[in-house]
């Protein structure tokens, strides 16, 4: 039996698509914009110059090497390069703070670290890296005394050039059980730790999602998400490698809807904090137009999501609607879709829960997003297949991935997805790894058809005073269609009531009488904000018991982010930072019981 490795996929890719394009990376010149294209031939030269050229350098098969690099196609060369020469890939969240991926540098003890330019490089010796005991390269422009990437490609194919063995006996000695990445956790629910994963769970994962999803070279997916998370790592970065999808690389964010109308992805990956935005931004638009406009929006996406409901209660729509459903279809919901190219047929959302009214408005669209789960210690492990989705589910497992719940409903995994353990922490791999199974930490349902749905994570559960628990997914999944509301964070362990932070959001808020070019913090305290907030709780508390409710709320003059603190690089809330932040604000809703709702 061959012993399959990242590399392995690699080469199977060259088999079977050779000089077809792989990767699209964005350049300037004075031309203007444009690509530069990697084929896959030349994907797998530069990875063995890469590898021989570590070699060199003197790191071994298990040494830890970091990347300190914003998503681009020099990752994706960098990180199989380091992976074949079986060294461990150790990626920055480069949008963190700079210490601390000092600090994770630090605790992964890596012998050689890889940064994508001066800024980068600036930044982390800024922040302590500078008496690390690691060499430097940077991947792109040049830094006095630092080696660049096209030098350590120089000396691979010196190397080879020298001895036409060099780069196979380096190969032949990565074993499939061998460690091939260092994941970060995101640290949304506590302090992030260093999740070890082999090549054989790689391209398990890999093999599994080839089995279900269908697409190939005639694809085109975007990549924009941190290439240190999970979701980015194995979904646009490995998915694509084992079924040949070429991928083009988002230059930044703010041309991120630029980039749609020109790629015209067919594969997309998110987390919902993106499909809230452009849903919320479609909202602001319509309310600004008003009039006709606003009336034809509703009155589309009303119908369209009742067809959706039915086919979902596996009932036919009935005929007269399919008249109506076209021509709103060609006046409406193409134009929405066309903010994404117009050809995104595989839309997937993960690496937080997705609200059941943003999936249905997706679905009611023409563009359902395929709502899939996993986690950094366990692998992609389930996924809404096309034609199957079922809204306010994660989907069934997928091939190859068992599942059963603990008495306490927690959602326990097991399978060759499965990570190794945590790096240097044998007491948590202990805790978290037990009796061949993986405990996740979420709280779960599964189905007599194996669909999966998510109610909370066991570490954000609030318990009252009374003894009543509070799922906060559960609560907060009832404002992701409230335009106003940007984020929230729920309190209320161990008090009489449960009360709620929101930011809101500053565009949305501008359409409000009175507040266009207002600042945010003299739009957070207006009356009518307030107001409209307030209007949005009682909505959501009219659907919750009575324990769940909210009783007071305060917004807040600023949004959360990651240079803040309150989120992760993956834009998930971190709840724990936020009230420990925001404590004063927390502490003043308990201090009087005067203005409950």
């Amino acid at each position: 039996m061959i012993k399959r490795t990242v590399y392995s996929l690699l080469e199977e890719a060259v088999a079977a698509h050779g000089d077809s394009a792989a990767l699209h990376q964005p350049v300037t010149a004075k031309e203007g914009r444009g690509y530069r294209t990697y084929s896959w031939t030349e994907y797998r030269t530069i990875v063995r110059e890469i590898a021989c050229g570590l070699r060199t350098l003197g790191v071994r098969n298990g040494d830890m090497v970091a990347v300190g690099s914003e998503t681009r196609a020099e990752f994706y060369l960098l990180d199989v390069g380091i992976m074949a020469n079986g060294s461990t890939s150790a990626a920055l969240y480069v949008n963190s703070q700079a210490a601390d991926q000092v600090s994770a540098l630090r605790r992964c003890g890596a012998k050689l670290i890889f940064v994508e330019d001066g800024k980068i490089y600036k930044a982390l010796q800024g922040a302590g890296a500078a008496d690390l005991d690691a060499r430097w390269v940077v991947m792109t422009g040049l830094i006095d005394g630092v080696m660049t990437l096209e030098e350590v490609r120089a000396r691979g194919r010196a190397a080879m050039a020298d001895d036409a063995e060099y780069f196979e006996r380096i190969r032949l000695a990565v074993m499939p059980g061998q460690r091939a990445i260092l994941y970060l956790t995101s640290g949304a629910t506590g302090e992030p730790k260093f999740v070890e994963v082999s090549h054989a769970s790689l391209v398990a994962n890999v093999d599994f999602g080839k089995k279900v999803i269908e697409m190939g070279p005639k694809d085109r997916a975007l990549a924009f998400l941190p290439s240190a998370h999970i979701a980015q790592r194995l979904g646009i970065e490995l998915l694509p490698l084992a079924m040949g999808i070429p991928v083009y690389f988002s230059e930044s964010l703010a041309r991120l809807p630029h980039e749609f109308k020109i790629v015209k992805p067919t594969f997309f990956l998110a987390p919902p904090r993106v499909w809230e935005r452009v849903y919320a931004s479609v909202r602001t638009e319509i309310l600004k137009r008003g009039g006709a406009a606003k009336k034809l929006f509703y009155v589309a996406i009303g119908m369209s999501a009742a067809a959706v409901k039915l086919r979902q209660a596996g009932k036919p729509v009935p005929v007269w609607m399919k008249a109506p459903l076209a021509l709103f279809n060609k006046l409406v919901f193409s134009k929405i879709r066309e903010r994404f190219g117009g050809e995104l047929t595989f839309a997937v959302s993960g690496a937080a829960p997705l609200a059941k009214e943003l999936a249905l408005f997706y679905e009611a669209i023409g563009m359902p997003l395929h709502e899939g789960f996993g986690l950094t210690e366990g692998g992609i492990l389930t996924l809404n297949l096309p034609g199957r989705q079922r809204i306010g589910s994660i989907g069934p497992a997928l091939p190859g991935v068992k599942l059963k719940l603990a008495d306490d409903g927690e959602l326990l995994v097991s399978g060759p997805t499965v990570a190794m353990g945590y790096f240097n922490d044998e007491k948590a791999t202990a805790d978290v790894f037990r009796d061949g199974w993986l405990y996740t930490g979420d709280i779960a349902e599964i189905a007599k058809d194996g669909y999966v749905s998510i109610t909370g994570r066991k570490k954000e559960i609030i318990v009252s005073s009374n003894g009543k628990k509070i799922y906060p997914t559960r609560v907060e999944e009832l404002f992701k269609t409230e335009t106003l509301i940007s984020q929230m964070v729920l309190a209320g362990d161990r008090q009489p009531y449960v009360s709620a932070l929101f930011t809101i959001n500053a565009a949305a808020a501008e359409t409000l009488d009175g507040l266009h070019g207002k600042a945010l913090d003299e739009m957070a305290a207006s009356p009518v904000v307030q107001s409209a907030v307030r209007k949005a709780v009682k909505a959501a508390n009219a659907q919750l018991a009575s324990y769940e409710q909210i009783k007071k709320f305060r917004v807040l003059p600023v949004e959360f982010s990651i240079e803040g603190g309150e989120l992760t690089p993956t834009m998930k809330v971190r709840r724990s930072k936020v009230l420990e932040k925001y404590a004063a604000n927390v502490a003043e809703m308990y201090a009087a019981t005067d203005d409950l709702l």
